[in-house]
């Protein structure tokens, strides 16, 4: 991803910011100043988005490949379990464990049994997905009869709150830059014009039909 997260806090200097910043510039990454908290923005986005996966196919046994499939017709670039294989199970399970405690728990102990196997994701060949020439292999017949546009909703909703609790809470300067940050750090559907801008017409669409 072409994003990196500029960190600081009440002791950082603006001078130092703009230092990182100008250095992203020069190695063509997309600098984005972000408050030193855990998960910063992307990670801390992605761990609830994921866990929401994780708990449709533990609680309701959703296949993967729905989940997968859900939400890349909505646009994004992979879906949450292939990430998870991409990015590693091992490294996962390190990141769940410390931006969502004991909410994950259950989803952890999954992950655990994968990572004590060896089965880490796409760099072992195998995680929740079997890898073969770098690509996941996938029942395509496992999404007949689901409505993928239902679940993209729902998994994407955690993804959206954890967007306006970062919002809220001053992790970036304000909604444009987290809009970048995340199609740079996550792939958002570009498309759909970042998640807080696409909430933001969302809601006046609604509205607009509640008035026709």
């Amino acid at each position: 991803m072409p994003l990196v997260e500029v960190v600081y806090d009440e002791k950082t200097k603006p001078e130092e910011i703009q230092r990182g910043s100008a250095f992203c510039n020069q190695i063509n990454r997309f600098p984005l100043p972000v408050k030193s908290s855990p998960g910063f923005l992307v990670n801390r986005v992605l761990s609830r988005y994921m866990l929401k996966a994780f708990q449709l196919h533990r609680e309701r046994d959703v296949p993967r490949e729905a989940l997968d499939k859900a939400a890349e017709n909505f646009g994004m670039p992979m879906g949450p379990v292939e990430l998870v294989d991409t990015v590693g199970l091992d490294v996962s399970l390190g990141v769940m464990g410390t931006l969502t405690g004991e909410e994950a728990a259950e989803d952890a102990k999954v992950l655990k049994s994968y990572v004590d196997q060896g089965k880490l994701g796409k760099k072992s060949g195998e995680g929740f997905y079997q890898w073969k020439k770098g690509k996941p292999e996938k029942d395509k017949d496992a999404i007949e009869g689901i409505n993928l546009e239902s679940l993209g909703d729902e998994l994407m909703k955690p993804y959206f709150d954890e967007c306006e609790a970062c919002l809220a809470e001053g992790i970036v300067e304000d909604r444009d830059a987290l809009d970048a940050g995340m199609i740079f750090g996550t792939g958002f559907a570009p498309f759909r014009g970042g998640p807080l801008f696409y909430l933001e017409n969302s809601k006046e669409q609604e509205k607009e039909h509640e008035n026709e």
